[in-house]
C-alpha cells in the first residue's frame, strides 16, 4: 500500500454513497487525512467515523441535497471536496426487455443526480474559490456494457458532464475530474454468480479485481492541491483493460 499522506485539516469533504463500498473507503481516507467528513447516502454508514456527520440523501431529489448542504455547512462551514459515488445500476437485461420507467430511473439517479449535486455545491465552493469534484463514472461509460444500456449511457453522460463543468470552472481553482473503474472488489460482488465475477476478472490484463483502497488513493490525489493542471479528465482504474 501507498505511504503517501495528505493533510486536509480544515477542509470539508462530502462523500455521496459513502455508507459502504468504495465511498466508505474514500470517507476513511479523507478522515485519516484530517478532513471534516459528511457522508450523504440513503443508508446509514456501516462504520462510524469520529467527528463525521451523516445525511440521508437521495441525489435525485434536489430538496434533499439542499437540506444536506445546509446541515453540512452548519456543522463544518463550507464544502471543499465532493467525492460523488452514489448511483443505481438497475437490472441486467437486454434493452428491449428493459422497463422504460426503470431505465429512466437509472438515468435520473446517475446522470441528473450528478447535475443536482453540482448545481447545489459549486456555488458553495465558489464562495472560497477552491474546490475539488471527483465524479465516479465507470468503464461501462466508455465501453458500453451489454445488458446494461441505461447504466452505460448514464455513466457516459457523467463523463461528458464532468468535461463540460470542468471547462466552465477552468479559470478558477475548482477542479472537476472523474474516475472510470472496471470491477472493484466490494460486498456487492458477493451477490453475483462466481462465474460472472470470473468473467470480469478475465477481462483484466492484470487478472484481478480492483481494490477500494486504489480508488480511494486516486480520489485523495485528485482532491489535493497537487492536482492543478488536471481538469475535465477521465482517470481509468481498470488494470490495463481500458483501451482509450
Amino acid at each position: 500500500m501507498s505511504n503517501v499522506t495528505y493533510d486536509f485539516a480544515g477542509r470539508t469533504a462530502v462523500i455521496t454513497g459513502g455508507a459502504a463500498g468504495i465511498g466508505a473507503e474514500i470517507a476513511r481516507h479523507y478522515a485519516a487525512a484530517g478532513a471534516n467528513v459528511a457522508i450523504w447516502d440513503m443508508s446509514e454508514p456501516t462504520d462510524a467515523l469520529e467527528g463525521a456527520i451523516s445525511c440521508t440523501v437521495d441525489i435525485s431529489q434536489p430538496n434533499q441535497i439542499a437540506a444536506a448542504v445546509a446541515e453540512t455547512r452548519k456543522a463544518f462551514g463550507g464544502i471543499d471536496f465532493l467525492s460523488h459515488n452514489a448511483g443505481f445500476a438497475g437490472p441486467t437485461l437486454p434493452t428491449w426487455e428493459n422497463d422504460p420507467a426503470v431505465w429512466a430511473r437509472v438515468v435520473e439517479v446517475n446522470l441528473t443526480g450528478t447535475f443536482h449535486l453540482a448545481h447545489a455545491i459549486v456555488p458553495v465552493m465558489q464562495e472560497t474559490g477552491f474546490g475539488r469534484i471527483i465524479n465516479m463514472a465507470s468503464l461501462a461509460g466508455k465501453e458500453g456494457t451489454p445488458n446494461a444500456s441505461a447504466y452505460s449511457a448514464s455513466k457516459a453522460g457523467v463523463i461528458g458532464f464532468t468535461k463540460s463543468l470542468a471547462k466552465e470552472l477552468a479559470h478558477t481553482d475548482i477542479r472537476v475530474n472523474c474516475i472510470a473503474p472496471a470491477a472493484i472488489k466490494t460486498a456487492i460482488l458477493d451477490q453475483m454468480a462466481p462465474e460472472f465475477v470470473q468473467i470480469m476478472i478475465d477481462k483484466s490484463p492484470m487478472k484481478r479485481l480492483g481494490w477500494v483502497e486504489e480508488a480511494a488513493r486516486m480520489v485523495m490525489w485528485l482532491s489535493s492541491e497537487d492536482c492543478t493542471f488536471n481538469t475535465g479528465a477521465v482517470f481509468d482504474l481498470s488494470g490495463g483493460r481500458a483501451t482509450y
